[in-house]
């Protein structure tokens, strides 16, 4: 398979309702909020969701959740040394750099598509230092308008330890979104993609998973049902410059509320200026 030979640029649109989309941990696990009011969902936690759906879609992972991974390593050192010619290289006293990326790539859709720093300790002179620059980056996601956050006081109803009797230190916080209509964007990279390998047919892979971002995606925080991708758009450029910045085909989409309070994604209108020579594929979340 040959690698990516045009560049590709993606914005997803997302709506919230009535749970926490990413919670900020120097915050009491509050929906992460911009100082404006602004509701918010990091880079990091939209790829760890690509992750998820990838691994779901039968893709090898080289990141992968503890409560999620399908191998018996516990680490990424695990994982990497459980890779037969990388444990060669990992023991070796001199590592090729070029040679140990090209094989992790070629073995995880994560690396060759994110990038990963590999930085593993070793004896004596031995190590491993090598880092990986993926094609396909990811914006932070930022909600349309403001968002209201409500929360709620929970109490333990029985005892995590014998002998104690519950008092009023069982107590915690849970915080939601009301509702929110949230956009990022991304784009894939054609140099980067030579380097890493990344292909046509891994680039659709990364849209599949995209549409289906929040399948298999559940937890108290995220009750299933309460996180929705409404629309993909997916530009393909005709070459590897592409004839637009991404910054430019990323403004081509004006989502904006038709209401003063907005409660729902039929209350936003959205529009996508044609830009020419792009051509623009809408798809739906799945």
């Amino acid at each position: 398979m040959s690698s990516l030979d045009h560049k590709i640029d993606f914005a997803v649109i997302l709506s919230v309702r009535s749970a926490n989309p990413n919670g900020d941990p120097l915050n009491g696990n509050r929906p992460r909020q911009n100082y404006d009011g602004y509701g918010e969902i990091s880079d990091v936690a939209i790829k760890r969701k690509i992750r998820n759906r990838l691994q779901d879609m039968g893709e090898a992972i080289f990141v992968q959740s503890n409560d999620r991974k399908n191998d018996e390593y516990n680490s990424l050192r695990e994982r990497a040394e459980g890779h037969a010619e990388l444990g060669k290289m990992m023991k070796a006293k001199s590592v090729s750099g070029d040679e140990f990326a090209r094989m992790a790539c070629q073995e995880w859709m994560d690396v060759r598509s994110f990038g990963q720093v590999f930085a593993f300790k070793g004896s004596g002179s031995g190590g491993v230092s090598v880092g990986v620059r993926g094609p396909v980056s990811i914006h932070t996601a930022r909600s349309v308008d403001p968002i209201d956050i409500s929360s709620m006081q929970i109490t333990k109803s029985v005892n995590s330890e014998p002998g104690k009797d519950r008092g009023s230190d069982t107590m915690g916080m849970k915080h939601r979104v009301d509702f929110g209509l949230y956009v990022f964007y991304g784009s894939i990279n054609t140099q980067l993609a030579e380097k890493t390998g990344f292909t046509n047919e891994d680039a659709e892979k990364i849209k599949q998973a995209l549409c289906t971002l929040f399948e298999n995606d559940l937890s108290s925080a995220r009750p299933d049902g309460s996180m929705e991708v409404h629309k993909v758009y997916w530009w393909e450029h005709n070459s590897k410059l592409g004839q637009y910045s991404s910054a430019k085909v990323h403004r081509s989409l004006s989502v904006t509320s038709k209401t003063d309070e907005p409660r729902s994604y039929e209350d936003y209108a959205i529009e996508v200026q044609e830009l020419d020579g792009l051509k623009v594929e809408a798809l739906d979340g799945q």
